[in-house]
């Protein structure tokens, strides 16, 4: 009799996970884009491996995309960066792939500097794939590329450079591989950089971003974990929003809870500042916390003010996502991301180890414009 109330028991338990696990397996993605945008969205790449950390710029008169290919989100030496072209946004060339021997490879930044192409990207370290620095390769034609090589100061991990000048000096962020800070550095050729100032200290500082605002000013985004990696995340994450003047010595910074910045790029248009990076949906509880493994995550746009972040919308995206690359062109912008299959809304945990795609998403800048006035 006692034998086989425990069996019973121990049945409604496993029918209990089961039925929890095949409503995460089905359940329908809620991802809200607006349809203002006039979005156009299709996928670059979809063959079944984990395709992630993306990034993309123009190049002469194509686009020039780089992304990470991998069995899965974890670290693995099998990891490689993919280096494709495109005039359409549409049909894609692969022209090359590059990879550090023995050595999971992500987090790739493309920039054009003295008329070479520079691609910066982190190395990283065992399963949790954990870097340890960051590494540069250069290229004249985007098929031939050097070995990867260490650059700047050793432990500090690079995000995406930018220029106010044209190209003649570049500001780079860069947040410790141990988290906790980021810095300000300078560079006048891409290969030698300059410690100028400290960006923010403390609140498990992750990745940096940076965009010179209209009058000037440069502003930087912070992703806040306060405690890294953490299986439920932290409820007191956040962004940092910091703001400096000319010669970018002294930041003032404020926190924004609307979400976690995770993978950002900044853009500006018609004097607004814009993020792609990735949103944290729904409600957050003890197990959904910013950053927590069971949580729902979005590719989205924002706007960025010196005070506050600004949700506008979600991008087609779900699972493990975010991490995009912007071009403004011909008056419509291009972002491309990574993402878990669309039609389902998987839990971080779950999507960390299924395939994720390579998207496009094409938008009319002024219905970006149009969208943004609707959030004043």
């Amino acid at each position: 009799m006692r034998e086989g109330r425990i069996l019973t028991v121990v049945a409604a338990i496993v029918g209990i996970l089961a039925a929890g696990l095949l409503f995460l397996w089905l359940r329908p993605n809620r991802a809200e884009v607006d349809p203002r945008l006039g979005l156009e969205s299709w996928d670059v790449v979809a063959d079944g491996e984990h395709n992630s950390n993306t990034d993309m710029i123009a190049w002469g008169e194509e686009l020039l995309l780089v992304h990470a290919a991998s069995p899965w989100h974890l670290g693995s030496t099998r990891s490689r960066l993919m280096v494709k072209r495109s005039r359409d946004g549409r049909r894609w060339e692969t022209l090359a792939t590059l990879r550090v021997p023995g050595r999971d490879i992500r987090d790739p930044k493309l920039a054009v500097i003295g008329g070479r192409l520079f691609l910066y990207a982190l190395p990283n370290e065992g399963l949790a794939a954990t870097p340890t620095g960051t590494a540069l390769s250069t290229s004249d034609d985007a098929r031939e590329w050097s070995d990867f090589e260490p650059v700047g100061p050793p432990g500090w991990l690079f995000w995406r450079p930018k220029s106010p000048d044209g190209g003649r000096t570049w500001y780079v962020a860069a947040y410790w591989h141990a988290h906790g800070e980021s810095i300000l550095l300078r560079s006048s050729d891409g290969r030698e950089w300059e410690r100028v100032s400290t960006i923010h200290r403390g609140d498990g500082n992750d990745e940096t971003a940076l965009e010179f605002l209209p009058d000037g000013r440069l502003l930087a985004t912070a992703r806040l974990e306060v405690t890294p990696d953490r299986l439920l995340g932290n409820a007191n994450a956040s962004t940092a929003i910091a703001v400096a003047e000319p010669p970018f010595e002294k930041w003032s910074t404020v926190h924004s809870r609307v979400t976690r910045l995770d993978g950002p790029v900044l853009f500006t248009h018609a004097g607004q500042v814009f993020a792609v990076a990735r949103s944290q949906y729904g409600r957050r509880g003890p197990l959904t916390r910013l950053g927590g493994l069971y949580s729902r995550k979005r590719t989205a746009l924002f706007r960025v003010e010196p005070e506050r972040l600004v949700h506008l919308s979600d991008l087609p995206s779900a699972g493990d996502t975010s991490y995009a690359g912007v071009v403004l062109r011909d008056g419509e912008l291009w972002i491309d991301y990574y993402t878990s299959r669309i039609d389902r809304d998987y839990p971080w945990l779950l999507a960390l180890f299924l395939p994720t795609d390579i998207r496009m998403a094409k938008l009319p800048l002024a219905a970006l414009l149009e969208v943004s006035a609707a959030h004043p």
